[in-house]
């Protein structure tokens, strides 16, 4: 949405959403908010934990309830969570309420780059691979249908992948200050 005060990261697990996000708010002067950590600061226990507690539509309840208090904030940068498009009202609050950049990954980079990453309960057990493809399958059309500006991610690092993102939000994204 343009313009508009909020930027709202979506993409895949491994995509950089939390570590790009970081260093998108400092340049913009956003303040920063992964959702994931924020439902663990809500809970008091880690995302892994909601998971073993109330399975995957406990989780996501709790995502969606949170995604739309975050995301109705004015001047804010939101991560989500990876899955957070599934729900179409998220995808509705996101696109609705804000610029939506989707941060692409292929699936060998994710595989790359979460490698030693035990934390995400979708990723647990064999097959991390195939686990991917089939999450990409289903959430790639979502990403697609709401994002503002797709960035495919590079083998760059950190503050390097953030200045790509931010010479090109520049380009395309109409920034609304607040009043």
């Amino acid at each position: 949405m343009n313009p508009s005060r909020n930027l709202f990261l979506i993409g895949p697990t491994g995509a950089g959403k939390t570590s790009i996000g970081r260093r998108l708010a400092a340049h913009y002067g956003l303040p920063f908010v992964d959702l994931d950590q924020e439902i663990e600061r809500h809970t008091g226990v880690e995302v892994s934990r909601v998971f073993e507690l109330e399975g995957e539509a406990g989780f996501r309840r709790r995502e969606s309830a949170l995604l739309d208090a975050l995301s109705a904030r004015a001047g804010v940068l939101l991560a989500t969570g990876a899955g957070a498009v599934l729900d179409p009202l998220n995808r509705e609050h996101l696109a609705g309420r804000g610029y939506v950049l989707w941060l692409d990954a292929t699936v060998t980079l994710q595989l790359e780059r979460l490698a030693r990453d035990t934390k995400r309960p979708l990723l647990a057990g064999e097959d991390r691979e195939a686990k991917l493809e089939a999450m990409a399958v289903i959430r790639e059309p979502l990403y697609r249908e709401i994002a503002d500006l797709a960035i495919p991610a590079g083998r760059e690092d950190v503050p390097a992948a953030s200045l790509r993102c931010i010479e090109l939000l520049d380009q395309h994204w109409k920034r609304q200050h607040n009043a």
